[in-house]
């Protein structure tokens, strides 16, 4: 274990690219240090601590973890806190996303789905309690507005962020007062991805959010940091960065 260091220090699961990498990059700029967790992403990982660490010189780590196996969420949750001697904020955004048509659907799925939405964060969360209590410290959820309303052909995903929801109001009222949780509900950020890590662009879909545009990273990264940082009396909450589209019927 390094020194025990001054700066506050988050664990952001799923954090080497896209929104995970965006939340990293802005609790960078407010001082704050990284653990970067990551599964499949390690060059990304690796290339984003050493973006960090040239701006600010040990600043940034990396963990490695499949957080479907029990076993690597352990070694996550005991190695966050190791690294500077503390750890102030989870920010459980790691997720599994991708279509369960109902004749189709398999068990594979519904563990892959629930694992990483729902089983990872709730497992982080208790193993971290602790810690996160030392700092009066908080959790952040990154959930989803298809929470609320079902997404069609992605039943699975949909109830698992459906207890996502729920989890981040549980774990609020269990865990207080010494430890705050919220949750944060993309709508359209950025466009999909293919299995080639290509977008996929569906401009239809634009007309479907009341601000007409995707929000972009920086929407999901501003309000994490909000919710950490300037929210000392806000708990339980769940908040929706959509452009209106929850809004629409």
């Amino acid at each position: 274990m390094t020194s025990v260091t001054q700066h506050k220090v988050a664990l952001v699961t799923g954090a080497a690219r896209r929104i995970g990498a965006a939340i990293c990059r802005a609790l960078h700029q407010n001082n704050w240090n990284l653990v970067i967790h990551c599964n499949r992403s390690v060059a990304e990982a690796e290339a984003l601590a050493a973006e960090l660490n040239q701006q600010r010189q040990h600043s940034a780590q990396v963990v490695q973890a499949d957080l479907n196996k029990m076993v690597d969420i352990q070694f996550l949750a005991s190695a966050a806190p190791a690294a500077w001697g503390r750890l102030d904020a989870l920010v459980n955004n790691a997720s599994t996303f991708f279509p369960t048509p109902i004749p189709e659907a398999t068990e594979d799925q519904w563990n892959d789905l629930l694992g990483a939405n729902l089983k990872a964060p709730f497992f982080l969360s208790q193993a971290l309690f602790a810690e996160l209590s030392q700092q009066r410290g908080c959790i952040i959820n990154i959930g989803d507005i298809f929470a609320v309303r079902p997404m069609p052909r992605h039943t699975i995903y949909s109830v698992a962020k459906a207890g996502n929801a729920m989890l981040t109001k549980s774990l609020a009222l269990e865990m207080a007062p010494h430890v705050r949780v919220n949750g944060v509900a993309p709508g359209a950020i950025l466009w999909p991805e293919n299995a080639e890590g290509e977008e996929i662009v569906n401009r239809d879909k634009l007309e479907q959010i009341p601000l007409g545009t995707l929000g972009g990273v920086h929407a999901i990264a501003d309000t994490v940091t909000f919710l950490i940082e300037d929210s000392p009396y806000i708990t339980g909450q769940i908040i929706a960065v959509d452009g209106g589209r929850s809004l629409q019927q």
